[in-house]
């Protein structure tokens, strides 16, 4: 497979207004005083490929999930996916990467693992998805392993990317949601969830980690966003799920036209 030619380079990173890592944001603070262009181009010719990024019990699930229904509902062909677990075989390594079976990873392994998920997920669903003219919403994609192996694991950002240079691994989202939140917050969320739902065992490794590590996670999301502010729009994730959603349907209105008027209900 080719390289693909409406991959978006990331933005200049110049320009007031950025968040501060650490620091609170405004409700959907990065409203983009532009399109690009380029990304118009690209989603006329294929799906649009939408990720949503957060910290843990940031909410990510549950607007990945309403946003599906509003595409839906608005005629717009939309498939939802996840990483890891997007695929067969990302199903085992999911498994692997979050259950508690391994009591500790290697970072270099752990990242390895995430990598291996991506390349098939993007092989098996994601590119062939897009091809069809469906829309992609993935929870989870490059920007977490970004975060938590490169950010808060402390492995080499350049490596990262490195990684990711070679089809299909070179796939870039036309647009990321990213769900602010703080961490301390967002880890009582997720680990009140698990404890409900009996994800402990099965989902729970990243929750089990220091709230220093997720401080790290949520400083790297916002270092990535402020490096490409077309690409990312940052939403606060609290409030009501409601109004999250109305806060999303409108970052998005200039790639889905139906979500215009979208109150989140």
């Amino acid at each position: 497979m080719s390289s693909h030619d409406d991959i978006l380079e990331p933005d200049d990173p110049a320009g007031g207004g950025a968040p501060v890592a650490g620091e609170p944001v405004e409700p959907a603070l990065r409203a983009a005083s532009q399109v690009d262009p380029r990304l118009l181009a690209a989603t006329r010719r294929q799906g649009c490929f939408v990720t949503f990024e957060g910290i843990e019990g940031s909410g990510k699930t549950t607007q990945i999930a309403r946003l599906a229904e509003c595409l839906d509902e608005a005629g717009e062909p939309v498939l939802v996916t996840r990483e890891p677990g997007g695929s067969p075989l990302g199903r085992r390594l999911r498994s692997l990467l979050l259950g508690g079976e391994i009591a500790r990873i290697d970072p270099m392994a752990e990242l390895l693992l995430y990598v291996a998920d991506r390349a098939q997920h993007l092989r098996d669903l994601v590119e062939p998805t897009l091809a069809t003219g469906t829309h992609v919403l993935c929870d989870r994609f490059l920007d977490a392993t970004l975060a938590y192996q490169g950010f808060a694991r402390g492995l080499d950002l350049t490596l990262i990317r490195t990684l990711h240079t070679t089809p299909p691994l070179d796939r870039r989202p036309h647009r990321t949601i990213l769900l602010d939140l703080d961490p301390e917050l967002g880890l009582e969320r997720a680990r009140r969830r698990n404890g409900e739902l009996g994800l402990d065992a099965t989902e729970g490794r990243f929750e089990r980690e220091a709230l220093a590590f997720h401080r790290r996670v949520r400083d790297g999301y916002l270092a990535l966003a402020d490096a490409e502010p077309f690409r990312f729009r940052i939403v606060a994730a609290e409030g009501s799920p409601d109004d999250v959603a109305a806060r999303i349907a409108d970052l998005l209105s200039d790639l889905f036209p139906g979500l215009d008027g979208e109150d989140g209900s």
